[in-house]
């Protein structure tokens, strides 16, 4: 387990976004779009809420995906901190990433950085470039991610998760991917 230094996530509390099936497929395949120049060799997703993405993401690429453990919340609960401690399950990352020398890691929102930094830190380590993609960035993410589609300062409730509550905000259809690096 490490522990990093982040920016607390931003939560103005004024709504709970809900990301629909069709709003999640519509991101993958704008990520995917994006990430191909990068041709990454294999997609990680960080267990849980980046599997789904990584799925789909490296079915589109025509890659395989992995997962991998990397967590930094105990639970769910709406408007959680986050820690800063993030335990990642080394022995499956080593093992996935074997042959690949280029990686893109995925998750469903990057809120502080923190998880995103520990998994990119030991692919660095190994030799391994990577690049990372995300569905939504939460403002108070200091990471410096590559892709992500939609900016959040509240709660996201994603297709894969309990059903969000009934006063959720739909978020938007996407439309484009957003970025703080030009792919190589």
């Amino acid at each position: 387990m490490s522990t990093v230094a982040h920016r607390a996530r931003v939560f103005e509390g004024k709504r709970v976004w809900a990301m629909s099936q069709e709003a999640f497929l519509a991101a993958a395949a704008l990520i995917a779009a994006h990430e191909v120049r990068f041709a990454p060799e294999l997609v990680i997703g960080l267990a849980r809420g980046g599997v789904p993405l990584a799925r789909e993401a490296a079915r589109l690429l025509g890659v395989p995906a992995a997962e991998i453990r990397a967590r930094h919340n105990v639970s769910d609960l709406v408007g959680l901190q986050a820690t800063g401690e993030v335990e990642v399950d080394e022995p499956a990352l080593d093992a996935a990433t074997t042959t690949a020398r280029r990686v893109l890691v995925v998750d469903d929102i990057c809120g502080s950085g923190a998880t995103l930094r520990a998994v990119t830190g030991l692919l660095a380590r190994s030799g391994i470039s990577a690049r990372t993609a995300v569905l939504c960035r939460n403002g108070g993410a200091d990471f410096p991610l590559h892709t992500w589609v939609w900016p959040v300062a509240d709660w996201v409730a994603f297709p894969w998760e309990a059903p969000p509550p009934p006063e959720s905000t739909p978020l938007p259809h996407p439309r484009q991917v957003h970025t703080t690096q030009e792919t190589p």
